[in-house]
């Protein structure tokens, strides 16, 4: 079995949301701790990692509880950044890889740094056929979407991309309202089938399940 690969030194962003792979995160960028380190990673084409705050606040505060964040978060690339007027980045980034953290450091300016251990992305998992209605759905979904409010998130899905459960499923879960421990539970989960089937319950229990 091959080792997963490790990454050291990897700066975190937490935030108050989760990052699912193949996401998209847009962010608005004016603390000092985070201007440099994001720049620098859309200068390097290297990621940075999101991790989902537990406790804690996005912005620093006097008096704040210390920064307590979740052991799995994802990967975010960088792939617009714009600066606006001084001391304001907005960057345009999506989710890669899934990541496990080993040990983090916050350093004096208040930056954290993980060493962590890259987690396998989901196996390509054709939708069973009881399933295929939630990736029918989807699509007209996120087509809306992209038509109302220029939202990019699956705008140009492809036929593969909405036949794979994975996607189909981390879609979903970015599009559906529930508590955010639950969306991290639902990034976490290995089996992209299982993470898919309840994504279909929550459908259902929405009241909008498509018909099979």
């Amino acid at each position: 079995m091959t080792k997963p690969l490790s990454l050291t030194s990897l700066p975190l962003f937490p935030l108050e949301s989760v990052l699912f792979p193949g996401g998209m995160l847009a962010l608005r960028v004016f603390e000092v701790r985070y201007l440099t380190m994001v720049r620098k990673c859309f200068e390097a084409g290297a990621p940075f990692g999101v991790v989902c705050l537990q406790s804690g606040t996005e912005v620093r505060r006097a008096g704040a509880p210390t920064d307590q964040f979740c052991a799995v978060g994802t990967l975010a690339h960088v792939e617009l950044l714009e600066s606006t007027q001084a001391g304001l980045l907005l960057a345009r980034c999506h989710g890669s890889q899934r990541f496990r953290l080993q040990r983090q450091t916050q350093l004096p300016h208040g930056l954290w740094i993980a060493d962590v251990e890259q987690i396998p992305d989901d196996m390509p998992t054709t939708i069973p056929e009881h399933l295929v209605a939630t990736a029918r759905l989807l699509a007209p979904v996120l087509s809306s979407l992209h038509e109302r409010q220029g939202a990019t998130l699956g705008a140009n899905a492809t036929a593969g991309q909405l036949a794979d459960s994975g996607w189909v499923a981390n879609r979903w879960c970015e599009l559906l309202p529930m508590p955010m421990d639950l969306k991290q539970r639902m990034m976490e989960l290995e089996n992209p089938l299982v993470r898919l089937e309840l994504v279909a319950d929550m459908l259902e229990s929405t009241g909008i399940a498509p018909d099979s």
